[in-house]
């Protein structure tokens, strides 16, 4: 990616699951992104806090994990000190629940497990915002979760659905988390089928039926995943 004088640092837990079709949104837009292996890396080190961006991605541990996997206490301490200092910052599945936790809520283990493609209901908060797309007919975004968290104090309600009233949310002018996908495509996905292969058969999800909803939907979800992340970075330039 090109030098831009903008720094990207993306926290990434599981090799294969990375910055899919936000990598190239983030290039055209002048951003300059590197990764940090959340096990193994110094979660501590100073490039970290003080990137014009950090991108928190997802992983298959729940954020209560933290006697098997202690970095996850090194990667909340992170955030709190981002968040505090009001630093643009992204959080998506994983990344929104550990936001979360940063921000004083419980994470928890939800109701259901909820893999595949599906609808999210926008709040009035949420249509206002860069997650609009998200409303309009046949939108659909790709769910892969089994926990969930209360929504913290000071915290925007952006998004529901029928198993999850929280989806998403805003956090002041620079923080936002999803819970569902937005950066997955039907070849993105490919990679998520074999290194989640033992969830998904264990959820009884047919990949081949995943399969077919994403390929039909790939350009829709490209195109709406650009105009959503387009705009909140030209929001976060200027907050």
């Amino acid at each position: 990616m090109r030098a831009s004088g903008r720094s990207a640092v993306v926290l990434r837990h599981v090799a294969f699951e990375d910055l899919g079709v936000l990598a190239p949104i983030l290039q055209e837009a002048g951003w300059d992104a590197s990764y940090r292996e959340a096990p193994t890396d110094d979660l501590g080190d100073p490039s970290i806090e003080q990137a014009d961006l950090l991108i928190v991605l997802g992983g298959p541990m729940g954020v209560y994990e933290v006697e098997a996997y202690p970095f996850l206490t090194r990667e909340i301490a992170a955030l709190e000190r981002r968040l505090a200092l009001n630093l643009p910052t992204l959080g998506i599945c994983l990344g929104s629940q550990l936001m979360a936790k940063a921000l004083g809520g419980r994470v928890f283990a939800g109701p259901t497990k909820e893999i595949g493609w599906g609808r999210v209901e926008l709040t009035a908060e949420g249509r206002a915002s860069c997650l609009r797309p998200l409303a309009e007919d046949g939108a659909m975004v790709v769910h892969w979760h089994g926990d969930t968290f209360d929504l913290p104090t000071g915290a925007i309600r952006l998004a529901s659905n029928v198993h999850y009233e929280n989806q998403a949310f805003g956090f002041g002018k620079r923080a936002l988390a999803l819970q569902f996908h937005l950066e997955a495509d039907s070849r993105v996905l490919e990679k998520w089928y074999v290194g989640h292969a033992a969830e998904l058969s264990a959820a009884g999800v047919s990949v081949p039926d995943f399969r077919a909803l994403a390929v039909g939907m790939s350009d829709r979800v490209r195109a709406r995943a650009r105009h959503i992340f387009s705009v909140w970075l030209r929001q976060i330039a200027v907050a």
